[in-house]
């Protein structure tokens, strides 16, 4: 084999970067389509969780004009980072899993674990207001839809591997 062979192949990191970045996006993306479905099916404003998120992360902007916008941007890079969390955690600190059909469990339980921390023990001192926004269930939802979807993609970059 030659340089420009080895050269051209993603290394293991850059491929688990590209994997978690994709897996992130696409948790934070059914995320925000739960959301909007369900407030849109309850007749409440998604918007407000948008606000919501951005009032938790930085409290001074909440009424800015972008504020709705910001929140999405802030959840999208904190889904990003987990998905990046997962993809680079997993194959290091669970090497047995990876790439396994537990692998997708393991994803969904830590999403569900993530969702847990957020709304029993952060979200409650530093943004009360936001755990009702949306009801438990209906929140519990989105981060189980967000599991779903990064073990999809971890499923199916795993597959191709």
């Amino acid at each position: 084999m030659n340089s420009n062979t080895l050269s051209s192949r993603p290394t293991r990191l850059t491929r688990g970067l590209t994997i978690g970045t994709i897996a992130g996006l696409a948790g934070g993306a059914a995320e925000i389509g739960w959301i909007a479905l369900y407030q849109g099916l309850t007749g409440h404003d998604a918007a407000l969780v948008a606000k919501g998120v951005t009032v938790s992360v930085l409290p001074g902007l909440g009424e800015a004009s972008s504020a709705v916008a910001l929140g999405i941007v802030i959840h999208m890079v904190l889904a990003l980072m987990i998905g990046l969390a997962f993809a680079i955690a997993i194959p290091r600190v669970l090497p047995r899993v990876a790439g396994t059909l537990a692998e997708p469990l393991l994803v969904v339980v830590g999403l569900v674990a993530i969702w847990a921390m957020n709304f029993f023990v952060l979200l409650p001192v530093i943004n009360p207001d936001f755990v009702t926004i949306v009801p438990y269930g209906a929140s519990l939802t989105s981060k189980v839809l967000f599991g779903l979807a990064a073990a999809i993609t971890f499923r199916l970059a795993s597959r191709k591997a």
